[in-house]
C-alpha cells in the first residue's frame, strides 16, 4: 500500500486540536451547544483523545482531538495519530495545531494507515488528512513510503520471503527508480564472500550477494543490510521460543531498503550503494559447524564458537566489499544481538560510531523525525574478547557481557573505515502503539536521513 494525503482542494472537516492546559479556555471560546456536549460527554483533552462534534441535524462536522500535557507527549510518539481509528471516513483537516508539533502529526497519520492485507483483506475506509501548512508533504510521504517497504518485508513469513524472494524485492526497487544493479551467487559467491556461503550453504535455497547503485553526482554513501531470512541458529538451534520472530532476522536489510527507498524517491543529491547479504541459516548435513574456522574475504579468519551467530559473519564479508571502495560513509543496520534489547528495549535503536560529530547529527535527526536512538561505545578495551587466539577473531566470545559491543567490534575489524556507523535495531513494534502495530518497524532510517545533510554536506 502507498501512504497518502488528501486532496488539498477536496471538503475537509475540522479536527481541533486542544492541549489538556488549554481545554477551558478553548471550551469557552466555542458555541454552547459544543461547549455543553464535550463536558457532558466527560471529554479532557488526553492525548489522542476523540470526541466527534454532531452538527444540528446530527451529522458529524468536526471533531476534537487532545494533545496531552508536555508529559503525555514526551511519554509517547505519534498520540495525534490514534484519531485514524477514531474517526469516520473523509477527509480531515487539522485546526489550533502548533507548527513544532505538525511534522511528527503529519508523519503519524500516514505511518497510521499502515496494513498488512497480503494475507487477510483490510475492511474499512480510513479517514484522510489534509497536509499541514509548513510540513514538507514530499519529505514525510518519502519517509512513510520508505517504512512502509520496511514493514511489508518484515512482516512476511519466511516461506515467502527467502533469499531469492528478498532479491526480488531488492531488484524491483532498483528498477522502480532506474538504479543498477549486480547479484553474486554460486561458485562465486563461495570464493568471493566464503563467510556468506559458509552460513547460507545448509539451507536448500541457496544465498547470494545483492548490490545496488544509484546517483552519479555527490558525496558516496553505503547502505549494508543483514539479510538472514530465517534463522534457526544452525547446528547451535534456538529453542522454539527463539524461532518465533525470526522472520524478522532480515530487518537490517528491509530498514536499508527503506532509507534507499527515501533517499532515491526524494532524489538526494548522492552517490548510493546498497549492500544485502541474502541467506537462510538452516540445518542439514551442508551447515557450518562450531569450531569450524572459516577465511572472511578480508583475509581475517574467524573461529565459529557459535553458528547462531551468524550475522556478523555476512556482514564482515559484505562490509570489507564494501571498505574496498572506501565510500564517505558507510552504515550497517542489523538485528545483530539480543543483548542490545536488553540494554535499551524495543523502541530504540542503539548505534555505534567514533565520531563525535557524527554522532551529534545522528541524534539531532532523531529528535526532528521521531525516530530515537542512543550511542553505545566502540569499547577498546574489549578488543581482546574477541580474539580466541587460534584464529584472528572469535563470532562468539563466551565474555557473558556487552554482547553488542563485542559484536560491533567485531564488524568495526571488516569495515575498518574512519566514518563508519553500526546500528543493532529490533526491527519489530512488540505490541500495537500509535502509528506503530504490532509486526515489522523501521528503525533509524529517518534519523539517518535527517542527518545526512550534515554527515555529507548535501
Amino acid at each position: 500500500m502507498t501512504p497518502a494525503f488528501a486532496d488539498p482542494a477536496s471538503s475537509s472537516r475540522p479536527l481541533h486540536v486542544v492541549a489538556a492546559d488549554a481545554l477551558e479556555p478553548w471550551l469557552e471560546a466555542q458555541p454552547v451547544a459544543v461547549a455543553v456536549w464535550l463536558r457532558d460527554s466527560g471529554f479532557k483533552a488526553g492525548l489522542g483523545e476523540v470526541k466527534l462534534i454532531p452538527g444540528a441535524g446530527g451529522a458529524v462536522v468536526a471533531a476534537v482531538i487532545g494533545a496531552g500535557t508536555a508529559k503525555a507527549r514526551a511519554r509517547m510518539r505519534f498520540g495525534l495519530s490514534k484519531a485514524v481509528a477514531q474517526l469516520p471516513a473523509g477527509d480531515w483537516h487539522f485546526e489550533g495545531l502548533p507548527e513544532a508539533q505538525r511534522f511528527e502529526a503529519a508523519l503519524g497519520w500516514l505511518l497510521a494507515q499502515y496494513r498488512f492485507d497480503r494475507y487477510k483483506p483490510a475492511s474499512g475506509m480510513l479517514p484522510g488528512l489534509k497536509c499541514p501548512e509548513g510540513v514538507d508533504e514530499a519529505r514525510v510521504l518519502a519517509m512513510a513510503a520508505g517504512e512502509f517497504l520496511t514493514r511489508d518485508l518484515i512482516n512476511t513469513p519466511a516461506q515467502d520471503m527467502g533469499p531469492a524472494e528478498l532479491e526480488a524485492a531488492f531488484l524491483a526497487l532498483a528498477d522502480r527508480f532506474g538504479a543498477a544493479t549486480q547479484v553474486v551467487s554460486g561458485a562465486f559467491l563461495a570464493r568471493d564472500f566464503p563467510m556468506i556461503h559458509a552460513v547460507g550453504k545448509g539451507s536448500d535455497r541457496p544465498p547470494r550477494l545483492l548490490s545496488l547503485r544509484w546517483g552519479t553526482q555527490g558525496p558516496s554513501l553505503t547502505l549494508v543490510g543483514k539479510g538472514v531470512c530465517f534463522d534457526t541458529g544452525g547446528l547451535n538451534l534456538k529453542p522454539s521460543a527463539g524461532m518465533l520472530l525470526m522472520k524478522k532476522d532480515m530487518g537490517g536489510a528491509a530498514t536499508v531498503l527503506g532509507l534507499a527507498q527515501m533517499i532515491m524517491q526524494l532524489g538526494l543529491p548522492l552517490r548510493l550503494r546498497v549492500i544485502v547479504p541474502a541467506v537462510e541459516n538452516s540445518v542439514s548435513g551442508r551447515s557450518m559447524r562450531p569450531k569450524d574456522i572459516l577465511t572472511s574475504r578480508k583475509g581475517l579468519t574467524v573461529e565459529v564458537n557459535d553458528t547462531d551467530a551468524e550475522g556478523r559473519l555476512v556482514l564482515g564479508d559484505a562490509l570489507a566489499w564494501a571498505a574496498e571502495e572506501n565510500p564517505e560513509l558507510l552504515i550497517s543496520m542489523a538485528t545483530l544481538t539480543g543483548a542490545a534489547r536488553v540494554a535499551v528495549g524495543p523502541d530504540l535503536a542503539p548505534y555505534y560510531t567514533d565520531d563525535a560529530a557524527m554522532a551529534a547529527a545522528l541524534e539531532a535527526g532523531a529528535v526532528a523525525t521521531a525516530d530515537p536512538v542512543w550511542r553505545l561505545p566502540f569499547h577498546d578495551a574489549y578488543e581482546p574478547v574477541i580474539e580466541p587466539g587460534i584464529a584472528d577473531l572469535d563470532n562468539a566470545p563466551g565474555f557473558g557481557f556487552a554482547g553488542s559491543i563485542t559484536a560491533a567490534l567485531f564488524l568495526r575489524r571488516f569495515a575498518d573505515h574512519p566514518r563508519y556507523m553500526h546500528f543493532d535495531i529490533y526491527g519489530h513494534t512488540p505490541s500495537d502503539a500509535p502509528a506503530r502495530p504490532k509486526g515489522g518497524a523501521g528503525q533509524g532510517a529517518r534519523a539517518v536521513l535527517a542527518a545526512l545533510p550534515a554527515l555529507l554536506g548535501i
